[in-house]
This record gives structure tokens, sequence and C-alpha cells, in this order.
């Protein structure tokens, strides 16, 4: 980060500043109302990443080639009918990605490729979301946090390797219904087989698909090693 002209900062810099130099250390995060330990502060989230460079937030992009993506909550056309993120990037934790990696790997001989609805995800946008629809099957708690929110989780679906369009699916994206469960049976068999291939594909390496939500997947099922982060994509950039 550069910051020329000493009478004449920009903006954004002083922001920068502020957000990476006024902060607490790991060792003095305070708690939130719901005991959580949230990392708010770019000095914070370094000192997590110096502790083990497993906690390093990394580009989706940078290991998973073509990079497809949908990224409706950046727009109004999502289930809040709101824009959730401004600048959104699609981040997750260093072994995540590398798990990613394998899977678009596994992908590639039948001629598909993951297509990203969502990865890393600022805790105070599930704030929002729990407030629209709190019901735990199908939003997180933000009082127990989200594997969103620790760069572990993501939203995903198929997509055709050469035109990018998705492939069919029991619902779309952010369908609150039980024709989202993976139990869900009454659909043609060629969209079962997509959804199967998908659930599979990520149980190989090493995800956990959320039961409700055929398009959710976390890495490992524990959470708890991964600190909840609410920091601003900007930051990443």
């Amino acid at each position: 980060m550069k910051c020329k002209h000493s009478f004449s900062i920009p903006i954004i810099c002083m922001a920068l500043i502020f957000y990476r130099a006024e902060g607490q250390t790991p060792n003095i995060i305070p708690q939130n109302k719901d005991g959580l330990t949230v990392v708010t502060t770019w000095v914070a989230y370094e000192k997590t990443v110096q502790a083990d460079s497993n906690n390093r937030m990394v580009p989706v992009q940078q290991y998973v080639t073509p990079l497809l993506s949908d990224i409706q909550y950046a727009t109004n056309k999502n289930f809040t009918k709101t824009v959730l993120y401004t600048q959104p990037l699609l981040l997750v934790r260093l072994p995540v990605a590398r798990a990613l990696r394998k899977v678009q790997q596994q992908l590639a001989p039948y001629g598909l490729s993951i297509l990203f609805y969502d990865a890393y995800r600022p805790y105070a946008v599930t704030k929002k979301m729990w407030e629209i629809v709190p019901d735990e099957r199908y939003a997180a708690n933000p009082a127990k946090g989200s594997g969103h929110n620790r760069g572990i989780a993501v939203d995903i679906t198929l997509a055709d390797l050469k035109t990018g369009k998705p492939v069919a699916m029991p619902t779309p994206f952010d369908n609150f219904t039980e024709k989202a469960h993976h139990n869900y049976q009454q659909s043609d068999s060629a969209v079962l087989a997509n959804r199967l291939l998908l659930k599979n594909t990520m149980e190989q390496n090493g995800f956990t698909a959320l039961s409700t939500e055929w398009w959710h997947y976390q890495y490992k099922k524990s959470s708890t090693a991964f600190a909840i982060l609410d920091l601003p994509f900007y930051l990443f950039k």
C-alpha cells in the first residue's frame, strides 16, 4: 500500500490506514454480545496469518480456472432484494482454495466446471440476512457465525466448461423449500445426477454438504479452527 503526496492522501488510502493500523491484536480482540471473537481489523487478521499460514485468505481465481461466477449478492436479484456486496471478491482460506482446485480438476474430464455464487461473506452481511430469514435451515445464525464468515464455505453449482452456462439442478440458488434438500428425489433423473456428481466430488475433497441446500459446502466438519471475519472485500485487493 503506497500513499503518495503527504498533503493530499486519497480518501481510500486513509481508510486503509485506519483499518490496518487502528485495531486490536488477536490476543485482545473483544468478544461481541454473543460471546464470539470477530476479527474486524487488518492488524488482527495479519496476526492470525503470521501464526498459521492456513489462515490466509486467497482469491479463488488463483486456484480455479476458468473462474465462473454469478455473485447475486452484488445485485438486488437475491432473496433480500437488496445489494449486499460492493466490490465483491471470491475469497477462501488457503487450504480451501487448494481443495477447490482438485475439485475443478476432477470435473474437467466431464466437460464441467464449478460456478460460484458465494464464498467469503463478511459477518455484517450474515447479520443482515438473518434479519430477513431467521431460520437456521437456510441462513446462518449470527450468534454462532457462519462457515462463509470463516472463509471455509462456498455456494456453488456445476456449469458447462465450454459455454459457462449452469447445468440443471433441482432449484435455483437460494430456494428455501424442500426441493433444495439433498434428500428431495422428485426431480428428473438427469437433474438428480448433476446434484449427486457435485456432492460426491466435493465430499471426496474434504467438503461437507448442507442437507437443506444443494449448493452449500463447507470445508471440514469443524469450523472453530478459523476465526470469524468482518473485513470488507477491498482490504484484500
